[in-house]
């Protein structure tokens, strides 16, 4: 529901309440409202992962945001987006607390649950970060199949700079286990793809990376 509309209808349910004495709308304003704040408590969310991202200040609110949008993703039964709130927990406790170990639960459920309804989006991102915590752990064949197989599904739904940023991870992943041939390659065919979509930020990740593997 789009801007005014919600505020409409919210405005209508409460009329219908308070004035009408239909009990029932309260139900409905909670079902509303809960699909307005859910989207919005993950938006923020990751506006506060990119600025942690960019300035590598935590900000406890973050972690906040995604486990409230998680409680009403579920309330809503909206498998979709819980588990794309569950990805983000868990990215906070691997990515922002250093913590991966904590992390993958999240990243478990996440992607069982996204795998459920075929979203494959969700399902990329899960994967790719259990692969961190694959490779954290040592366990580099399992890593690599989970690296890999977040990069093929990207491909498969068009995300182009998605696909790209996997390509790096994949390149690392090469670098760290001992084929800097391989990791060359990734990063050349990293660069093609984001080139082709105008994915800069990527492209300055390609040359960490190549700065990276060459020291």
């Amino acid at each position: 529901m789009q801007g005014q509309d919600w505020i409409e209808r919210a405005g209508e349910l409460f009329e219908a309440a308070m004035f009408g004495g239909d009990t029932s709308a309260l139900d409905r304003s909670d079902e509303l409202l809960d699909s307005v704040e859910a989207p919005l408590a993950m938006a923020r969310g990751k506006v506060l992962h990119v600025r942690f991202l960019n300035e590598r200040e935590e900000n406890p609110q973050e972690l906040v945001l995604f486990e409230r949008a998680a409680e009403l993703y579920e309330r809503l039964g909206d498998a979709s987006g819980e588990a794309a709130a569950l990805f983000w927990i868990g990215c906070w406790h691997q990515v922002v607390k250093g913590d991966g170990v904590a992390g993958r639960p999240y990243f478990e459920r996440s992607y069982a649950l996204a795998k459920s309804v075929d979203d494959r989006m969700t399902m990329s991102y899960a994967v790719r970060h259990l692969g961190f915590t694959d490779k954290d752990a040592g366990r580099f064949d399992q890593a690599r199949e989970r690296l890999t197989e977040s990069v093929t599904l990207r491909r498969e739904i068009g995300f182009r700079p998605g696909e790209a940023a996997g390509l790096v991870a994949l390149a690392y992943f090469a670098a760290e286990t001992g084929d800097p041939a391989a990791a060359t390659l990734r990063l050349d065919e990293a660069q093609s793809v984001a080139e082709s979509c105008g994915a800069k930020a990527v492209l300055g990740w390609i040359e960490q990376a190549r700065t990276h593997i060459r020291s």
